[in-house]
């Protein structure tokens, strides 16, 4: 039978701040002045760190200096992070950590044998010198996940383009897997910024960059290279399925005009097509697919090239 602790904790340092929380953990007994410099330790050692997995590895190996287990879970839904060290086991106690209003996640403790009341104290106190490096770890991750993101339309920006690009060519050269790329351009996006303005011209943006969102794949990448480029790399895609995908693309981004001023403005997409050939470069492979679009826009625009 699985024994399960669930609680909802807002914990204290054990160098108070301005605004102090209390550890309401129902029936658990109050700490003892030993364990709560084993906390004090631990808070030092976590400041050394602001990479989330890391964190949770220090915390994992110093609480089972006095809380031995067989696993670490953390999840926060609502940051879309899961992270996962050991082994699942039959027994299991699982803390929700909040600080003020701010959901900070859950963490659960696996172990085959039961936790002992003694041994959840430890955790409880020990669990005070976490929740502030943990904020700090969320906090910095937030960070870095906004300076990859383009802020109009949420992508990815071109600041993370080359390094990317360079990392899967050569994970498709290693595997020996077909990799491509497809540039895409909005048709006709100074006239709409010179007609309707650029507040317009940032709704088209960002309804071009929705509608791809919802076609791709989730191990798809999408970058907003330009004013009105879009880079898409498709791992594990040959020339064929990046050409089918293209066309998906194409037609969900044209079947979805903007409103404006009680007009359905349409919104098209010429997309250029290029696969990893042998002994290409990625920015060999980046300036083929390139030329495609303008092949496109040549054509007649609102279509699919692939590249020469």
């Amino acid at each position: 039978m699985q024994s399960t602790q669930t609680m909802e904790a807002v914990i204290p340092l054990r160098r108070p701040p301005a605004h102090t929380p209390s550890l309401t953990p129902g029936a658990a007994t109050p700490a003892r002045p030993a364990s709560e410099e084993a906390a004090w330790r631990m808070t030092q050692l976590l400041q050394t760190t602001l990479e989330l997995r890391a964190l949770l590895e220090l915390f994992a190996r110093e609480l089972a200096t006095v809380v031995p287990h067989d696993g670490l879970g953390y999840r926060c839904r609502e940051r879309a992070l899961e992270v996962n060290l050991g082994r699942r086991a039959r027994h299991r106690c699982t803390y929700r950590l909040v600080i003020g209003q701010e959901g900070l996640g859950e963490l659960t403790l696996y172990r085959r044998r039961r936790f002992a009341p003694g041994e959840l104290v430890h955790l409880e106190n020990l669990l005070c010198a976490l929740v502030y490096p943990l904020r700090n770890a969320l906090t910095y991750l937030e960070a870095l996940r906004a300076a990859h993101k383009d802020p109009l339309t949420g992508v990815n920006n071109r600041s993370t383009f080359g390094a990317t690009l360079e990392r899967e060519v050569e994970l498709a050269r290693r595997h020996g897997t077909p990799f491509s790329l497809l540039v895409m351009d909005l048709d006709r996006f100074k006239a709409i910024n010179d007609r309707y303005g650029h507040a317009v011209g940032d709704q088209a943006l960002r309804a071009v960059a929705a509608a791809i969102t919802r076609v791709v794949r989730r191990t798809d990448m999408l970058f907003r290279y330009g004013g009105e480029e879009f880079v898409l790399l498709l791992s594990n895609t040959g020339e064929g399925g990046a050409l089918l995908l293209a066309e998906r693309i194409r037609r969900a981004v044209a079947r979805r005009p903007l409103e404006v001023e009680g007009l359905r403005l349409p919104v098209t997409v010429s997309i250029g097509v290029a696969s990893l050939r042998p002994g290409e470069d990625g920015p060999a492979l980046f300036a083929r697919a390139d030329q495609a679009v303008y092949a496109a826009k040549a054509g007649g625009r609102n279509r699919v090239c692939p590249a020469p």
